[in-house]
């Protein structure tokens, strides 16, 4: 924990600068002062990293490359809230404090720059909560999380994305409340639950809540598939590791591409993206599926040899698996097409991409993951991308 005068003197110097910061221009200027004084906290034990993050974001500043906003923004997101955070215990509810710290003096720093984009500002201190659950333990932890929410910031602010605060705030309401039920029902972790809410927001924001709901079809679906006949699996030794808790590595695997697939739709409005977004969700339901109810069938054959494998090798297929792929993927699709999100064409893509992005996902297991070349989410992103893309070019082709 950090000591009391490292946590008076760290708040300090961050609202101190945070004050100064458009006073003092240009930027190069501010750094220079900044620089100096961080390297008092740096002289304190346990603000080493503090010291280090600060003076990381005061060199990206003075080179120009964060906007006065964006560096301000993030000094305080992640100094007050890592001041939250450790005089809370560090215990799990100390994240809320840090979220609610990190929300706080955003709002400050908006008011006094006169800034009117907080989609910017949401992003922001939502990779701040969800770095600090991700890279607890780590030393250099908070150095990351600095460059990460910066980066963040920076990215969002560049899309310069408007939406509304009333959609805004009923997104995060949304994401996080479904990203807390998950977390309480023991389908996510804390890192799972931040990563859940980040990309619930976007999806929101930059499509609509239905497309935030056809992806809750999809953790649904994970998550059934996951406890079906879990005991069984327990016992062959194939069931997922915590109980099926899916952490921020997971999240992403099976959300990235979505996630983008929604920004990239918000900007052009290309149907295109739609398809995209359709084919990667449709694969990660239909990979789940074909995984956690196919082991439990017959033993399964390597897809690139057709030579029975022992259950719950990378690359392995059976018939079950394949039949439970494509009933997860009409599952997905059926869910947009009630909501209008998609016509009957496009739900025949999507259940064909469910089916190429589930069986990519077996072949690349096969090859690149049973050589130790990549881990199983690296598997899971490349089969929801290749989902995703199938399911843009059969739409674009059709």
């Amino acid at each position: 924990m950090i000591k009391p005068q490292g946590l008076v003197l760290a708040s300090v110097l961050t609202l101190a600068f945070i004050g100064l910061a458009p006073l003092l221009q240009p930027a190069w200027l501010l750094t220079l002062f900044l620089i100096p004084f961080s390297l008092v906290l740096f002289l304190i034990r346990d603000t080493r990293y503090v010291s280090l993050s600060i003076i990381a974001l005061a060199l990206l500043y003075g080179f120009g490359w964060l906007s006065t906003f964006v560096f301000t923004c993030t000094l305080g997101i992640v100094v007050i809230g890592e001041v939250a955070f450790r005089l809370t215990g560090g215990k799990h509810a100390s994240y809320l404090y840090h979220l609610v710290a990190a929300i706080g003096i955003s709002v400050a720093v908006m008011l006094y720059l006169g800034y009117t984009a907080p989609l910017v500002v949401v992003m922001g201190v939502v990779a701040a909560v969800l770095l600090r659950a991700a890279l607890r333990g780590r030393d250099d932890a908070l150095m990351i999380e600095a460059l990460g929410v910066a980066m963040t910031m920076f990215l969002f602010e560049e899309l310069n994305f408007e939406v509304d605060l009333t959609i805004l705030v009923a997104a995060a309401v949304i994401a996080f409340g479904f990203g807390y039920t998950s977390y309480r029902l023991r389908v996510a972790d804390v890192s799972g639950l931040f990563s859940g809410a980040m990309i619930g927001i976007i999806l929101i924001v930059f499509a609509d809540v239905r497309w935030f709901l056809i992806m809750l079809a999809f953790f649904i679906v994970g998550a059934g598939a996951t406890r079906y006949r879990y005991s069984e699996k327990e016992k062959l030794g194939v069931a997922q590791e915590h109980g099926g808790v899916r952490g921020y590595f997971n999240v992403f695997a099976n959300g990235l591409v979505a996630t983008g697939a929604a920004i990239l739709f918000g900007i052009t409005g290309q149907p295109a993206f739609v398809a995209l977004f359709m084919g990667s969700v449709a694969s990660a339901a239909a990979d789940t599926a074909a995984s956690e109810i196919g082991v439990t069938g017959k033993k399964p054959y390597l897809i690139t040899t057709l030579k029975q494998v022992p259950r719950g090798t990378n690359g392995g297929v059976t018939l079950w698996g394949e039949a439970a792929s494509i009933v997860a993927a009409v599952l997905v699709a059926a869910v947009a097409w009630a909501m209008g999100v998609v016509d009957p064409w496009m739900v025949a893509v999507t259940v064909a991409a469910g089916f190429i992005g589930t069986n990519i996902d077996s072949l690349v297991g096969a090859t690149l993951e049973n050589s130790g070349r990549i881990g199983n989410s690296g598997t899971n992103l490349i089969a929801t991308f290749s989902g995703g893309v199938s399911a843009m070019l059969i739409y674009m082709l059709g």
